[in-house]
């Protein structure tokens, strides 16, 4: 007889343990270890045959035939930039975002094109654990969409749907959610660690032998991390995560994973009645600036996977009533911010010790590269003096613990970027020295702090 016994299960990272601890002694997480219902080694998965050693064989490298992969467009521009392109054969996406966001929207939208878009194929298939037909069939609707050839499916259970879609051989399929499905190989509820991870499996099993394309939607907790063991990000081959701030209409769409692109690519959206619409020229709606210049207020580039964006920072400084003063950053890392107003304190003789920073980047984009750290500093001064910075003038650079200006990846792109949207003058450090300056447009060197307070 087979001898059950507990079983322990680490929520963030999957790791099994016999006995329940406080800490996760695998990943160091604090309170995410818990029981499975059904137990042990055996008693609650079905365990299937073992592949001999000698099935597999170990071949050279020169040997190996390196087909480059044939992607296909989704009809949705933004979509196939964060993808790296357009879709694979046999890859795996998992997307995540907050509830209403707009991630069911999306992939409906980009079945419904993919089911038009000419060809004699077998149809795109949707499958929905969380709503009725009638509910996906009323959103698309609404959407404008057509339908004509969407295959729909409402079903939970992995079997019952793998052998549905080997059936009808369809190339792409969305579960919508990973957490609404159950296996049989656990004696589980649906949601838990242990069927996440053991449904996710097979179903990215059956992608890579079948050149399926394949869509994951996942839940996220309140922290904003996808739901789930954190081994579900291992399996797949892009992470993509929806992000947007509160009462915005604009989404973002960022790659943090991808075997098939380049990671920290962007995709803009702005949500409607007629559901996602693609924005074609992001940097127009983050300069929605004032008719005259403001003090506080810096136009910088940064850039996102393969793309140059305009951005505007903007900076409160004002005197603070309490004994420590706040710093506050939206949009930007807060330690590097407290960071950078010592550096513009020691090599700027700028202090702001005993005033309340504010800082926040427009639009609700989440800036992690340097090049905003010398327009950071520049609005700092800005509101302390009450001087406006020019609105012509674009400003990007990293700023070093000595008060260096070091320079950025992609600096001559940036001012390219920044001429086409009509700026006159820049201000970059001296390794980002475009070869030829755009016409009408004077571009300033630094090489020091110091001489960018100056030039502003």
């Amino acid at each position: 007889m087979t001898r059950h016994r507990a079983l322990f299960v680490c929520s963030a990272c999957g790791a099994q343990a016999s006995k329940w601890t406080g800490q996760c002694l695998d990943c160091g997480a604090w309170n995410t270890i818990s029981e499975v219902p059904g137990g042990s080694a055996g008693a609650g998965v079905k365990r299937g045959r073992r592949r001999s050693a000698s099935q597999a064989r170990i071949v050279d490298a020169s040997a190996v035939e390196a087909v480059p992969e044939t992607r296909r467009a989704t009809g949705i521009s933004e979509l196939d930039r964060v993808l790296g392109g357009g879709l694979v054969a046999g890859s795996v996406v998992l997307i995540g975002g907050e509830p209403g966001i707009g991630k069911s929207t999306l992939l409906l939208q980009a079945l419904a094109r993919l089911a038009g878009a000419p060809g004699d194929g077998p149809a795109p298939l949707y499958v929905t654990g969380e709503e009725s037909l009638a509910q996906i069939l009323l959103r698309a609707r609404r959407l404008g969409l057509s339908g004509e050839g969407l295959r729909l499916l409402a079903e939970t259970r992995i079997e019952t749907i793998l052998e549905l879609v080997a059936r009808e051989r369809s190339p792409v399929v969305v579960i919508d959610s990973i957490q609404t499905m159950s296996t049989e190989r656990i004696q589980s509820a649906p949601g838990g660690v242990a069927q996440v991870r053991e449904g996710a499996a097979e179903l990215v099993r059956y992608a890579k032998e079948s050149a399926t394309a394949l869509f994951l939607v996942g839940h996220v907790t309140k922290e904003g991390a996808l739901a789930g063991p954190r081994v579900l990000e291992h399996m797949v081959d892009t992470v993509l995560y929806f992000e947007s701030e509160r009462d915005s209409r604009f989404r973002v769409i960022r790659a943090v994973k991808n075997r098939f692109g380049a990671i920290n690519e962007l995709g803009i959206f702005a949500m409607d009645d007629a559901g996602l619409r693609e924005v074609k020229n992001p940097s127009a709606i983050f300069l929605s600036r004032e008719q005259s210049a403001v003090s506080g207020s810096v136009v910088t580039v940064v850039r996102e996977g393969s793309r140059p964006l305009l951005l505007e920072l903007q900076a409160l400084v004002d005197s603070s009533p309490l004994g420590n003063p706040r710093r506050l950053a939206v949009g930007l890392d807060g330690a590097r911010l407290a960071m950078l107003l010592a550096v513009l304190h020691r090599h700027a003789g700028v202090a702001t010790h005993d005033q309340e920073v504010f800082v926040n980047v427009v639009g609700g984009v989440r800036v992690a590269e340097t090049a905003a750290d010398l327009p950071l500093l520049l609005a700092v001064r800005s509101s302390l003096h009450e001087h406006p910075i020019a609105q012509d003038l674009v400003i990007f650079g990293e700023v070093g613990l000595g008060g260096e200006i070091r320079p950025v990846p992609g600096g001559e792109e940036r001012v390219q970027e920044a001429a086409k949207h009509g700026f006159k003058r820049a201000i970059v450090p001296r390794g980002n020295r475009p070869r030829r300056a755009p016409a009408g447009m004077h571009v300033d060197i630094v090489t020091r702090l110091g001489e960018a307070l100056d030039l502003v």
